[in-house]
């Protein structure tokens, strides 16, 4: 029978230092951060005291995390504002930050990427009854957390 071994318990400055090149790496949230520090084998007390820590330090900024993961998941994964908020929501954001985070997404870029996405489905359709094709397309997009009256009233006016 194989044993497990006990993960190696660190001391909380060791867990701070592993934490602090955990966030210089990418944005982290609060939630993400607690949870490697539970990983390295701290103590409740010792968990928060580290995490007060970082955020004094500005390696954990909530509001620079919202901002990040918006623009990251809009910009690179071409993701809608629902699909985005559904993501958030692991983290435990405050309503503030979200919003701020949500803030960063530009209403004529939000419309032009939607716009875009819908083309390229619907080209990428060998559909010929208009009516399936515009569902495809319409699923698509909703799928990729753009929101329906939106989605609906770009593919009345794109697709044919």
């Amino acid at each position: 029978m194989q044993e497990h071994k006990k993960p190696k318990r660190h001391t909380p400055k060791e867990a701070k230092l592993k934490a602090a090149n955990f966030c210089a790496y990418q944005e982290r949230s609060q939630k993400e951060v607690r949870n490697k520090l539970y990983d390295l084998g701290l103590y409740p007390n010792e968990v928060e005291e580290v995490l007060s820590e970082l955020i004094t330090d500005n390696f954990i900024n909530e509001e620079r995390f919202a901002k990040a993961y918006v623009g990251g998941k809009f910009r690179v994964k071409k993701w809608g504002r629902k699909k985005i908020l559904i993501g958030l929501g692991p983290h435990q954001l405050s309503p503030y930050c979200i919003k701020k985070g949500l803030a960063e997404i530009d209403e004529e870029e939000y419309i032009q990427t939607l716009e875009e996405l819908i083309t390229k489905k619907a080209e990428s359709l060998r559909e010929s009854d208009s009516f399936k094709k515009r569902n495809k397309v319409a699923s698509h997009a909703m799928y990729k957390g753009f929101e329906a009256d939106l989605v609906w009233d770009v593919v009345k006016r794109i697709v044919d």
